[in-house]
Order: structure tokens, then sequence, then C-alpha cells
């Protein structure tokens, strides 16, 4: 691969589920959450490309491929439930504020 180097795109996986990581633990917004989420996801989705080129399958290292195509899937689906979850929420509070969610029914 060229490009980054192996120690360069594990950082820079690292580097973003922190930055997940640490939007998930701070922010109250609920919009601001999910993209938090997905940089997380992102993490994860890099690191199995990245290791699909060095594994050693007959396929030629797909399945890591595979397995990031299906988590760009749950990811999309992910974003849906959210937003959909937002739109009730704001309408049944009025605000997307995670802490004013503290029930399950609206």
């Amino acid at each position: 691969m060229s490009g980054l180097s192996e120690v360069g795109l594990l950082a820079l996986s690292g580097a973003l589920l922190a930055v997940g990581l640490l939007g998930v633990l701070t922010r109250r917004n609920f919009i601001l959450l999910l993209v938090a989420i997905e940089i997380a996801m992102n993490a994860a989705i890099l690191n199995f490309v990245y290791f699909a080129a060095y594994a050693p399958t007959t396929a030629g290292g797909l399945s890591g491929q595979a397995i990031a195509v299906v988590l760009v899937g749950f990811a999309a689906t992910e974003v849906a439930v959210g937003l959909a979850i937002v739109l009730a929420l704001n309408r049944a509070k009025g605000t997307i504020n995670v802490a004013e969610a503290t029930e399950l029914r609206l």
C-alpha cells in the first residue's frame, strides 16, 4: 500500500476513535452524538479495510472489505433510525437534548 505507513494509518484510526469516544461522552445534542458515533464507526471501517490487505485469505483479502461494506450499511441504517428518534423527540419535548430523553415512551 502506498500513502500512509502502517503506524500512520493505525494512528489515524486511533485518533478517529478517540475523537468519536470523546464526542459520545461529552455531547448533549443528539445530532452531534450521532456524528460522534459515525466517526468512531469510520475508525473501525478503516481498520477492517487496512487489515484486509494483509489478511491471508484465498479471496485476496476480500473478507475485511466485505465486513466494511456491511458496516457502512449498518451506519446508514443507524443514521436513519437516529434521525427518526431525533424528530420524534423534537416533536414531543421541543428539544433534542439527550438529557431530556429520560423516558422510552414519548
